[in-house]
């Protein structure tokens, strides 16, 4: 494709290739030699590129990838050789170092299965949509997707995937990705030994049958066994102890939390070994949940494919790797991307803190008090200065006033502003100096929350709250919860017969 044309020859930075000019043409990306098959490396190459695809193309990709999803069943079998891919969250440039052959592996040769969250929190979830089901559609037996809790109408309206595709389509294709998000199977067993879920297991779950017999073509509810599939979660303690089996999952504002005598319970009747997931950020990339001990093969096996989440974590991204009835840990590190404005914020919106800091500076010059105040005391000669200032407003109240108490109080409350001016101006030369980290700390968090507190504390605190891990984590910790609002628990037609077992892979 043709890149974007540069007649004025003023682009800043000459080593960045401008995106392509159009979006991929129907014979380029549904070419006759591939049997009206997508051209996936032509696809990756040009979303790489930041280019688009029309509506009218992407409707096609997803509506012959939702023909190959509905007759898939909600419980799925595979055997090794595997690659198991945890949490992407829109990461389209991590995405790629994954499908590396030095990673996870060339789609052309490796199966692959992915734990669902493929949307949300980063920029490019539609870029991350488009070719996976380009790959799925090449490779129909050997590339499958299960379901995540970022998989549904709630989280991404919550979050910015919504905006995201009003941003590149509008919302008739929102609502379309939907129902398609809606087909996805819910569990994989992996030779015969492990289950692989999105979240973990849940009260209700005894055995892969109560899998199997839900409809999972609609909108996930707020509790049962569908939603502790996307949201439950391993307790975060050495040997998996917690009084009794269940525990409300204050984290995430839904499900359970589990522990070693629910998971083994659960491992031990279904004649299986281990429970692999994804749903929650590592600093290397996965986790082993060794609660039988260190040398004991781990109960839970927690992946996670989004390196340095949110541009903040810092963390490693990981796969596993199934071979010869073996497993192994590939860690890679985040691959820089384009960059852009959080949640698709226009230029306008970004320089409102450049702004506010010169009308606040304005303000300030007004008031007359100096070049530079203390952050929380106001010296005498800048009291004396008001005082000369306003010396005739002064007298004149005076002699409708009894004593000098009015005066000593408007002279107070003249320091107040000063400090409050004083302060806002700190604040605001914070957000224009500091304005990139900030929008780190931010990522995509949907309600632009901040640590309290971080802003008055200055450069110092922003920086270490981006230098950690934990902080991180901890920071954005809110955004872990199921959203408070609720929204219609919509369902979509499926021509299909209700008996939803496993699909054509399982091998005995």
């Amino acid at each position: 494709m043709d890149l974007l044309n540069d007649p004025a020859n003023d682009r800043h930075v000459k080593t960045l290739k401008p995106p392509p000019h159009r979006p991929l043409t129907r014979n380029l990306m549904f070419p006759e030699k591939l049997k009206n098959k997508p051209d996936w490396k032509l696809l990756r190459d040009h979303l790489q590129k930041e280019g688009r695809v029309s509506k009218e193309d992407l409707y096609k990709l997803v509506g012959d990838c939702n023909k190959l999803l509905k007759n898939e069943g909600n419980v799925i079998y595979l055997q090794d050789p595997l690659t198991v891919v945890g949490d992407i969250h829109g990461q389209y440039y991590d995405l790629l170092k994954l499908l590396e052959p030095k990673v996870g592996g060339n789609p052309e040769t490796t199966k692959y299965l992915f734990l669902g969250d493929f949307v949300d929190r980063g920029s490019y979830s539609i870029e991350v949509i488009i070719l996976l089901y380009a790959i799925k559609l090449n490779y129909p037996n050997t590339v499958y997707f299960l379901r995540g809790n970022h998989e549904c109408r709630q989280l991404t309206a919550f979050f910015n995937f919504k905006e995201e595709c009003l941003y590149k389509y509008d919302q008739e294709t929102y609502d379309m990705l939907m129902d398609s998000f809606d087909l996805f199977p819910l569990a994989c067993i992996i030779n015969s030994k492990f289950i692989a879920i999105h979240g973990g297991i849940s009260p209700d779950l005894k055995s892969l049958e109560d899998i199997k017999r839900l409809d999972r073509y609609h909108e996930p509810p707020r509790s049962g066994l569908l939603c502790d599939l996307l949201w439950s979660d391993p307790v975060d303690q050495d040997q998996g102890n917690m009084d009794g089996q269940w525990k409300g999952n204050e984290v995430r504002g839904c499900s359970w939390f589990f522990g070693n005598e629910a998971a083994s319970k659960f491992l031990q009747k279904n004649n299986l070994i281990s429970i692999i997931r994804a749903h929650e950020a590592q600093l290397d990339g996965y986790k082993m949940h060794r609660w039988h001990g260190g040398k004991d093969f781990p109960v839970v096996i927690t992946i996670f494919s989004a390196p340095n989440y949110c541009d903040v974590y810092n963390n490693k991204g990981a796969v596993i790797k199934f071979e010869n009835n073996t497993l192994n840990i590939q860690q890679f590190q985040y691959t820089p991307h384009p960059y852009l404005l959080p949640n698709f914020m226009d230029i306008f919106t970004w320089s409102i803190p450049f702004v506010a800091e010169k009308v606040t500076e304005m303000l300030y010059n007004l008031l007359q008090v100096g070049d530079q105040v203390d952050d929380e005391e106001v010296n005498e000669e800048d009291i004396k200065q008001f005082k000369e200032m306003t010396q005739q407003q002064n007298k004149q109240f005076d002699k409708q006033s009894t004593g000098g108490s009015n005066t000593a109080k408007n002279t107070e409350k003249l320091k107040k502003k000063i400090i409050f001016v004083a302060n806002m101006i700190k604040m605001q030369k914070t957000l224009r100096e500091q304005s990139e980290s900030i929008i780190q700390l931010k990522g995509a968090c949907p309600d632009k929350r901040l640590p309290r507190g971080v802003l008055t504390a200055g450069k110092s605190a922003i920086m270490d709250a981006l230098a950690d891990f934990n902080l991180a984590r901890n920071a954005d910790i809110v955004n872990e919860k199921m959203p408070t609002m609720t929204s219609p628990q919509q369902s979509i037609s499926i021509n299909k017969s209700t008996n939803s077992t496993s699909s054509n892979t399982k091998k005995k």
